[in-house]
């Protein structure tokens, strides 16, 4: 058995013509250049532009159920339906174009976003709204799923970690400006029109991968045969069952975070945005801070990561009226939940480093049944037992899911 934190960055693995995985060499010289680099933020904007997509019908639930006609309730199925759609995409984009060159692919999804938005925008019936929603949700879906597998080929071996903490930035400004920023933009543009510009902002995002994206062959074994004999490794089934319970227990509490600030006294509106705030910026810092440290000490992530959210997820359950003591909770818990997307594809990086688009597929699914499940069970605590035990119960599963991670990693 081996310490993960000490297992030194896997290179990508080819198959050879016998059909053996071996360890292939580093990519050659001119993937190493600056222009590589560019091309891992070409995949950090598309991220962005879809992840703001996601979550602009949030700030737009209002106007939209008015345009249509519909209880607020239904408008929100919009984000619903990307969230399904997100479930299964990963895993079948990757499947389905086991041959193409994953340059062509990435565009491809960001075109597929800015379609998306441009439908959105311009059907007039709610049915068409949610099958362009459909589509976003495979763009998100399968560009999460290829990030991985593609930026291992643009950079070396022992940047993996930074890396993707670039292409994981796109998503986290993409959670902290999109419901504000589309809130804004609603009440001056329109809600279609905030639309059309989530489609101008996807086609810029295209227009820097096709100058800056090199080709990037597919890596492993192709089709669904792989899908299935990636999800049947031992290790990676026990890390995929890791990030449900890691993410799953932090949107078991995340999901009904507004109540909990609502409960302390004194709380006014804008003390609520502040906190929201708060955990923003501090998501944002542990993902800057989640990529040195992976390529370094990855096991200091696999223990420090849930620890944080257990920790932070407590502290505001125990909190009470103590707005100092919720504040910190806050920040503890951003950092520790910022460094989550990193932590754990370095880590899949780490023991799958011969099947990246497989099991990157399989963690994409594993995150989106982590949010649908986590919400779930979730309401359930808090209906039965009040939010503060749905955090408790939240951080504990959390935790469970970092010591899973840990396990798995020692087989």
């Amino acid at each position: 058995m081996t310490n993960t934190s000490s297992i030194p960055a896997a290179p990508i693995a080819t198959p050879t013509a016998a059909g053996v995985v071996r360890d292939a060499p580093p990519a050659s010289p001119p993937q190493r250049t600056r222009a590589a680099w560019a091309g891992v933020v070409s995949i950090s904007l598309a991220i962005f532009t879809m992840v703001a997509s996601e979550f602009l019908p949030a700030s737009l639930l209002s106007p939209i159920a008015a345009d249509l006609g519909l209880t607020q309730g239904a408008a929100g199925q919009l984000v619903t339906a990307t969230s399904l759609a997100g479930i299964v995409g990963g895993p079948l984009v990757v499947a389905v174009v086991p041959r193409v060159d994953r340059r062509w692919v990435v565009m491809g999804l960001t075109a597929l976003a800015a379609l998306s938005n441009v439908l959105v925008a311009v059907v007039p019936s709610f049915g068409g709204m949610l099958a362009a929603r459909l589509l976003l949700g495979l763009a998100i879906a399968g560009i999460w799923a290829l990030s991985l597998a593609v930026t291992a080929q643009l950079v070396p071996a022992d940047r993996i970690g930074r890396a993707m903490t670039v292409v994981n930035t796109g998503m986290t400004l993409a959670t902290i400006a999109a419901v504000p920023a589309g809130a804004y933009l609603g009440e001056v543009l329109g809600w279609r029109a905030v639309f059309l510009l989530a489609a101008a902002a996807a086609v810029v995002a295209l227009i820097v991968q096709a100058i800056t994206l090199p080709s990037v062959p597919p890596t492993g074994a192709p089709g669904v045969r792989s899908l299935l004999q990636t999800a049947a490794r031992p290790v990676v089934a026990l890390g995929v069952l890791a990030i449900v319970l890691l993410a799953g227990g932090h949107f078991m509490g995340f999901t009904y975070l507004r109540p909990v600030f609502e409960s302390v006294d004194g709380m006014s509106a804008a003390l609520l945005a502040g906190l929201l705030v708060v955990f923003g910026v501090a998501t944002f810092i542990g993902n800057l801070a989640a990529g040195p440290i992976a390529d370094r000490r990855l096991g200091v992530l696999l223990v420090g990561v849930p620890l944080a959210i257990g920790v932070g997820t407590a502290m505001l359950a125990l909190g009470g009226s103590n707005l100092w003591l919720v504040a910190l909770g806050v920040l503890v818990w951003g950092t520790g939940f910022g460094a989550v997307p990193t932590t754990v594809q370095a880590w899949i990086a780490r023991v799958a480093p011969d099947r990246l688009e497989s099991a990157g597929g399989l963690v994409v699914s594993a995150f989106q049944i982590a949010i649908a499940v986590g919400a779930a069970v979730g309401g359930l605590v808090v209906d039965s037992a009040g939010v503060q035990a749905a955090l408790i119960a939240g951080g504990l599963v959390a935790v469970a899911g970092g010591v899973v991670l840990v396990a798995a990693g020692r087989r």
